[in-house]
């Protein structure tokens, strides 16, 4: 018996053990560090990016050069003059949205895009990257060849857009699309220009990759936004950010906007349309202040991470949804002009004239943190901080969204419903069978229920889908309709049964009473059924779901708690009514036949000695339901619609963590942030249950010491 005890508590360490070793990894910092560093060309970098691979480094110089550094030995591979005809000084450069590459202004008004490609060879074993330069985009944008202040360039396959803004205040966009003669292999451009207005000069723009939103930041802290979807629209919704701008960035997804500004500031914003007002941008987060303004901010490709730098030399890692700081330090090249992520968010690049610095970033689960799982969020496009539990969705651009305070709502909401109709059954269903059945019925009784307890859920959560369900959903006045003749026909029947001639009351043994409900319980039902219907007609217009929605604004869902409730309880009920039987069945015969021989009734007995008695077993058996009911899965797969939401209304559905993880386990990736998480809510899971476990522990010794004097 030592031995097996040993067993059992050695199991649930090793369980808790490794629960805690998958799920550890969520909260741990990331790390960045050194990995290298090269010469490059003396020309002062304007943007940087790398290959997957981390082979080699593509540079924009202010000269209007791209060059491509092969990282192993610094060799220059491609050196390449964007600017055609008539080279010309640089004023701005920057990253190409939507795909690897550059965008350029020029002081005599021209802006162009270039996108780069790198080509991987495996024939020899070993992946040999071969950069590859497309044709630039070149437009005019300014036909007098005056300077351009800022500039931003996308482009998605064969259309390309790129908008610039003159010195005069102009911000001019220009829409590419590029035709291929399938037979001659000629290619033609048809290009669109649109003018578009701002209150003053602008000093930096940001198109985001899908072409439907201009971004911009004037020299006095004023943020602007131009909304592409309108086609009229020209004037940009305005917004004071207060410090002036000194960096600007879209996130992938191109919902959020990163802004950096003069005194160290650094936030995300929004677009927003606030219901009768238009449209504007919102700031929703803010993070840790720099000591120096930020001249640099690097997007993440793969999720909402961002690289920030400041003019102090101060490097920051961050992440945009959860506001989380994943790693803080000095940058290694603290005048860098030019700063990037790697594409697989496992590096990044700082590039100073003549100088680039390569940093390992170690950064798997930058949507993890206790904000990201337990707390209220304003998530792109939400009006306000909500709990949601999204894990996936239709692109690879969507905001995960991992919290775990519905899951875990949902658990407790299962779980009380299923007590509700489990508890008040299975213990008055005991009480009656240990203290009140005739023996002969006993017999039969007690194993009868208990063998229910060796009934699949899953039989259960498939009956209750696909039979309970809609019957529910048919039938449901029907219910509430039941419990309020329930009562009355039993008194009734309780009433004409003590009218009978006591000659033949005699005749039924005693303790058989409750075949006789049997009919009664079946009356109750059938006028439930036959009253439904006209009481429909009659009160709510025929259809009682229909008057929910259109009088209370009530949305019924056919896989809802009361289903839910009731074949959860089912399901519970077995387990509970046995150790309650036992409970009972287990009080001192000699306490009974004393208070009986006092001249106690059988009522009188069984509810002021049998239950205090019993009481430590009954309140062992209700927490033994309450853990059955909270590990329950498949029926709340089956019968709950697994809809993730915080309502405690009984025509909702719902989604509990063992239901969650039984979902979404098959398709999380090993290792990855879905996949711990999975496990943090296995551990949420265990946590629960043994807390309560624990306490009903120390309440049953306390009652089981406090009766044992009876």
């Amino acid at each position: 018996m030592t031995g097996g005890g040993l067993a059992i508590i050695a199991s649930v360490l090793g369980i808790l053990v490794f629960l805690l070793s998958e799920a550890a990894p969520l909260l741990r910092s990331a790390k960045v560090s050194p990995a290298a560093r090269l010469d490059a060309p003396s020309a002062e970098p304007l943007a940087v990016l790398c290959d997957e691979a981390r082979t080699h480094t593509a540079l924009l110089g202010a000269d209007g050069v791209l060059r491509i550094v092969r990282d192993r030995d610094g060799a220059v591979v491609v050196e390449r003059p964007l600017l055609r005809d008539r080279p010309a000084t640089v004023t701005q450069g920057g990253p190409l949205f939507g795909a690897p590459g550059f965008s350029l202004a020029s002081v005599d008004g021209r802006a162009l895009h270039v996108a780069i490609g790198f080509d991987v060879d495996w024939a020899g074993g070993e992946p040999v990257v071969t950069p590859r330069v497309e044709d630039p985009v070149e437009v005019s944008i300014d036909a007098t060849g005056g300077p351009l202040t800022a500039c931003a360039a996308s482009a998605r396959g064969f259309s390309s857009a790129i908008v610039a803004a003159c010195a005069d205040g102009r911000v001019v966009l220009v829409e590419s699309v590029v035709e291929a003669n399938l037979f001659t292999g000629e290619r033609t451009m048809q290009a669109r220009r649109r003018e578009l207005r701002a209150p003053a000069p602008v000093a930096r723009l940001v198109l985001d990759a899908r072409r439907e939103n201009v971004y911009g930041a004037t020299r006095d802290g004023r943020l602007l936004w131009w909304r592409l979807r309108e086609a009229e629209a020209t004037e940009p919704s305005v917004v004071v950010a207060g410090s002036p701008v000194t960096a600007l960035a879209v996130l992938i997804g191109d919902q959020s906007l990163v802004v950096g500004q003069q005194d160290g500031s650094l936030s995300t914003w929004f677009p927003t349309a606030p219901v009768g007002a238009p449209p504007t941008l919102e700031r929703v987060r803010d993070f840790p202040a720099h000591r120096g303004a930020v001249v640099h901010v690097a997007p993440s490709w793969r999720d909402r991470t961002f690289l920030a730098q400041d003019s102090g030399g101060g490097l920051g890692l961050y992440y945009s949804t959860s506001s989380r700081v994943l790693w803080t330090g000095p940058s290694p090249l603290p005048h860098a002009t030019a700063a990037a992520l790697a594409p697989k968010m496992d590096g990044a690049l700082l590039a100073a004239p003549g100088s680039i610095a390569a940093l390992d970033v170690e950064s798997p689960h930058p949507e993890a943190g206790l904000r990201a799982f337990f707390g209220r969020i304003r998530y792109e496009g939400y009006e306000r901080p909500e709990h949601v539990w999204q894990s996936s969705s239709g692109s690879d651009e969507a905001e995960p969204k991992l919290g775990l305070v519905p899951l875990l709502f949902g658990t407790l909401k299962a779980t009380l419903f299923s007590l509700l109709v489990a508890v008040p059954l299975a213990l008055l269903a005991a009480m009656y069978t240990a203290q009140f059945m005739h023996w002969s019925l006993r017999r039969f009784v007690k194993p009868a229920v208990e063998i229910m307890a060796s009934l699949p859920s899953v039989v259960l959560g498939f009956l209750a889908g696909l039979w309970l369900a809609p019957r529910m959903a048919q039938f449901f006045l029907g219910v509430p309709l039941f419990l309020l003749l329930l009562l009355p026909a039993i008194l009734l029947a309780g009433s004409l049964g003590e009218r009978l001639p006591r000659s033949w009351r005699m005749r039924v043994p005693e303790g058989f009473a409750a075949v006789a409900f049997i009919g009664v319980l079946a009356a109750a039902i059938a006028a439930a059924s036959a009253l439904c219907r006209p009481l429909e007609a009659a009160l709510f217009g025929g259809d009682f779901l229909a008057w929910l929605r259109r009088s209370l604004g009530v949305q019924y869902d056919p896989k809802n708690c009361v289903v839910l409730g009731l074949a959860m309880g089912i399901a519970v009920i077995p387990i509970l009514f046995a150790v309650a039987e036992e409970a009972f069945s287990n009080v001192p015969r000699s306490l009974v036949s004393g208070a009986l021989a006092l001249g106690a009734d059988r009522w009188y007995t069984v509810t002021r000695v049998v239950i205090p008695t019993a009481s430590p077993g009954l309140f062992s058996a209700v927490m033994i339901g309450f853990g059955r009911a909270v590990g329950e899965t498949m029926i709340v797969v089956m019968a709950s619609g697994n809809t993730p939401v915080l309502d405690w209304s009984i025509f909702n559905g719902l989604r509990s963590l063992a239901a969650n993880i039984a979902t979404e386990i098959p398709e999380a990736p090993h290792g990855g942030t879905l996949y711990r998480t999975l496990f943090l809510a296995a551990l949420l899971l265990f946590a629960v249950t043994f807390a309560v476990n624990t306490a009903a522990e120390v309440v049953r010794q306390h009652l089981r010491e406090k009766y044992a004097r009876l």
